[in-house]
């Protein structure tokens, strides 16, 4: 917290979220405000709530400081940038940027949230180092109403998910992060405006396709389907590689490129995935600076996988979608907050020494296991577990009345308060 502090102006704020981290750190099955707060001692859960809503400090700087030091801690000349969407189920209309949309998190559509995020792959770890809240068109961005109730500044304005990747890779490659590829599924790999930043760049770049995508042959003189060329190539040009070591063992599938550059000195090739059991395919545009072998585009088309890795990580360990907040500001100081206290577990896991061979290293959840028995144990004394029993049932019953009153409507034909008759409907 101490890399953080200078970026809240008061103390108040400073220790909130000092307790706030150690909150998503902590063992506590739902974390929102109110069971951190009661975590953390508090008599009630403004402060928390202040500290989301309020309070005097700038997330987008916390977010920076994160990065910093996660690449302090994991940097490396070959890292690998992965960009990816989650989504967050909600209830209602009220909630920034909701819609019924597609979210993978559901595997359907459903009312949710979706944000873009930006991982960090190194030999030493990975990490989340960015995120973006989607803003959708015509149910968002088309109504300024439905952005100035949730508090999103005049300056955002609609921007694809692409878009936003690409936003988001440009400040950090700007903010020196030390990157060689970048990789990310079909919904980034369709854009060419962020295929043409990375060339720009000089960074290398993996990025999924469909099926149903064309690509140059024969000098650029024909284009193809990349599923036909697929068919084309015979058995003895596929080769097995790993992707990447896997829950279960290595994730070995059958590989196949071909070089699509229509200009000389160019490295332009499209990879194959195809799963050895279903033969299932999958398809890469790549491009480098320089020659690679093909093993290098598998490592790197692997890398995806790390982000929705984190993704899982994010939301079991430290709370990311645990939040009860409907606004702009609100989304972003929660994200943030779980991605510092991500990039803790991340950094501890990383610094471990060599253990034994006979054991399996540290893992995140074993860390995060560690730290709330050796750490942050925090004894409540039993005044305090009832305080909070008596006020969450005081606040339930307030909101139950509130919810009846909504129905039964304002007032009463003779004019009087309709707490009579919500009080009769409860009883």
């Amino acid at each position: 917290m101490t890399r953080v502090a200078d970026r809240f102006v008061r103390a108040e704020p400073r220790r909130t979220a000092g307790q706030f981290v150690e909150g998503l750190l902590s063992g506590v099955e739902r974390k929102t405000c109110w069971s951190l707060a009661e975590r953390a001692g508090h008599a009630d859960p403004q402060a928390m709530q202040r500290l989301l809503r309020t309070a005097a400090w700038d997330a987008d700087a916390v977010r920076d400081d994160v990065r910093s030091w996660l690449v302090e801690q994991l940097g490396h000349p070959d890292a690998v940038l992965v960009i990816d969407e989650t989504g967050f189920l909600k209830k209602g209309v009220c909630s920034v940027g909701v819609q019924r949309q597609y979210t993978g998190t559901a595997g359907r559509v459903e009312n949710s949230q979706v944000g873009v995020f930006l991982a960090y792959r190194s030999p030493a770890g990975r990490a989340l180092i960015d995120r973006r809240l989607y803003l959708p068109e015509t149910t968002w961005c088309d109504r300024p109403d439905r952005l100035a109730a949730a508090g999103v500044p005049d300056q955002v304005e609609f921007a694809t998910k692409p878009a936003l990747a690409r936003q988001m890779i440009a400040a950090a490659l700007d903010a020196g992060v030390p990157a060689e590829w970048v990789t990310g599924d079909e919904v980034y790999g369709a854009d060419p405006g962020l295929r043409d930043d990375l060339e720009h760049r000089g960074i290398g770049h993996v990025l999924a396709v469909g099926c149903d995508r064309r690509v140059a042959v024969n000098d650029g003189r024909t284009f193809v389907r990349v599923d036909d060329l697929a068919e084309r190539i015979p058995h003895r040009e596929w080769q097995q590689h790993s992707c990447g070591p896997g829950a279960k063992g290595p994730r070995d599938y059958l590989w196949a490129w071909i070089t699509t550059a229509t200009q000389p000195g160019e490295h332009r090739w499209l990879l194959i995935r195809r799963n050895r059991t279903t033969g299932e395919l999958a398809f890469y545009l790549c491009w480098s600076p320089r020659p690679v072998p093909l093993h290098t585009l598998v490592t790197v088309a692997g890398s995806r996988w790390s982000i929705e890795e984190l993704f899982q990580t994010g939301k079991g360990q430290v709370g990311l979608d645990h939040y009860q907040v409907r606004g702009w500001t609100g989304w972003h100081r929660f994200i943030t907050l779980a991605m510092l206290a991500l990039a803790v577990l991340t950094i501890l896991a990383a610094q471990q020494p060599d253990t034994d061979p006979k054991i399996i290293a540290l893992t995140v959840a074993e860390i995060r296991r560690l730290l709330n028995a050796l750490v942050l144990t925090q004894p409540l004394p039993p005044a305090h577990t009832l305080h909070w029993s008596t006020w969450r049932r005081t606040s339930q019953a307030r909101a139950r009345r509130s919810h009846y009153q909504r129905r039964l409507g304002p007032t009463t034909p003779a004019g009087r308060s309709s707490d009579v008759g919500v009080l009769i409907v409860l009883c």
